[in-house]
């Protein structure tokens, strides 16, 4: 009985460290992802600072026909 229940225990663990592996992997690739993010936005801004001929979406001119 009881090497089945260190047998089970065993079983659990490995599972364990598996499942673990996997998320860290998951968070790896989500950090990536983030950084490459706040890198474009950094960009995006750097851009609209350095044009501010730009029109702004918030003001929207109504057309000539109107």
């Amino acid at each position: 009985m009881e090497d089945k229940r260190l047998v089970e225990l065993e079983i659990r663990y490995t599972q364990q460290q598996e499942l673990l592996q996997e998320l860290s992997d998951v968070l790896y690739q989500q950090g990536r992802v983030i950084d490459a993010l706040r890198t474009e936005l950094d960009q995006l801004k750097r851009k609209l600072d350095a044009e501010p001929g730009l029109v702004d979406a918030r003001h929207q001119e109504r057309p000539p026909h109107y």
